[in-house]
């Protein structure tokens, strides 16, 4: 996986004294959520990125990749605006949902 940029959101908007945790992202908060945006290098970094919003007892509301790639999943339509109201690309995304606790 090359370098990606990504945006999670997570419920709540987040204090300062968490900025360290997710190191090289940067947290905009609005509308009582905080996104987190940045560049991901590979599926690991990901997948701790994940982790770590776990660990800390966060709800990820979203993550999606925002680097302007076609959709790799045709769905639904876009994902919801990020909590700052920007409008969103085209990627994929997962937000929560009922049963799996997911959805594409």
């Amino acid at each position: 996986m090359a370098d990606r940029d990504y945006r999670l959101i997570v419920e709540g908007e987040l204090s300062d004294e968490l900025e360290p945790a997710f190191h090289g992202m940067t947290l905009t908060r609005g509308k009582g959520n905080t996104a987190l945006t940045g560049t991901v290098r590979d599926q690991a970094e990901l997948q701790g990125l994940f982790r770590r919003v776990s660990d800390l007892g966060l709800t990820l509301l979203e993550a999606k990749a925002i680097d302007g790639r076609p959709e790799e999943l045709s769905g639904d339509g876009p994902a919801n605006a990020d909590p700052t109201g920007s409008r969103p690309s085209a990627a994929r995304s997962y937000k929560k949902g009922a049963g799996n606790g997911y959805r594409n």
